[in-house]
């Protein structure tokens, strides 16, 4: 099988991936449309996974790897990062923060903290990143909404219920919202390779992370 695997014949097998509703919706579709379409007799399961519950299957070797982001990496995890993304507050088109920038004037995060977030849920690593940021510019913030999913989130801001702070994985473009970049006050997002140290990776799990870096080479 490994012989077979180096040059690109994987005829058989299973791979389990975990990942959150984002990177599966965002970062693995082309890897994933590429390693299906080369290897269609390998099993590919995606486990819709966020967190511990995706730390908790890995050390069960439940998943042969997960994909996603990281701010604490535990002594046994490996984490890689692959890809980064900038943050971005979006606002409904009309909202005063988004004519305050079409003005050309710069939004702050004081201003930002004048009107309700629509977040995820507080255990996940956005609203942490979001605590901390604020923590460290004397500011607080007020959660208005807690939502599961940046797509959900775009709608309900698209709606005039709130502002959020995203990252650009998430935003094509088609978006009725007002985009506006915060990379003054956030560092940008990984999202990259979580392992378990010392765990055997199967050709059908090498395959699909080399063509996963092969396809982030070029990115930012």
């Amino acid at each position: 099988e490994n012989f077979a695997a180096q040059f690109g014949r994987l005829e058989s097998g299973e791979l389990n991936v975990g990942a959150g509703e984002s990177t599966i919706l965002y970062i693995l579709p082309e890897p994933v449309r590429r390693f299906v379409a080369a290897y269609p007799q390998v099993q590919l399961k995606m486990h819709n996974v966020t967190g511990r519950d995706g730390l908790k299957m890995l050390r069960a070797d439940e998943i042969d790897f997960a994909v996603g982001s990281m701010l604490d990496v535990p002594e046994d995890i490996e984490y890689t990062p692959i890809v980064t993304f900038d943050p971005m507050l979006i606002t409904h088109v009309d909202h005063p923060l988004a004519v305050k920038s079409r003005g050309g004037k710069e939004v702050t995060l004081e201003d930002v903290s004048h009107y309700g977030l629509i977040l995820p849920p507080s255990h996940l690593s956005t609203w942490r990143i979001v605590k901390y940021v604020f923590q460290q510019h004397n500011l607080t913030f007020t959660v208005t909404l807690d939502a599961g999913g940046w797509e959900v989130i775009k709608k309900y801001v698209e709606l005039g219920m709130g502002i959020s702070i995203v990252t650009d994985i998430c935003l094509t473009g088609s978006e009725k919202l007002a985009c506006i970049p915060l990379t003054r006050y956030f560092p940008p997002r990984g999202y990259g390779l979580v392992l378990r140290k010392g765990r055997f990776l199967s050709p059908q799990a090498r395959r699909f992370i080399e063509l996963m870096e092969e396809f982030y080479a070029p990115s930012k």
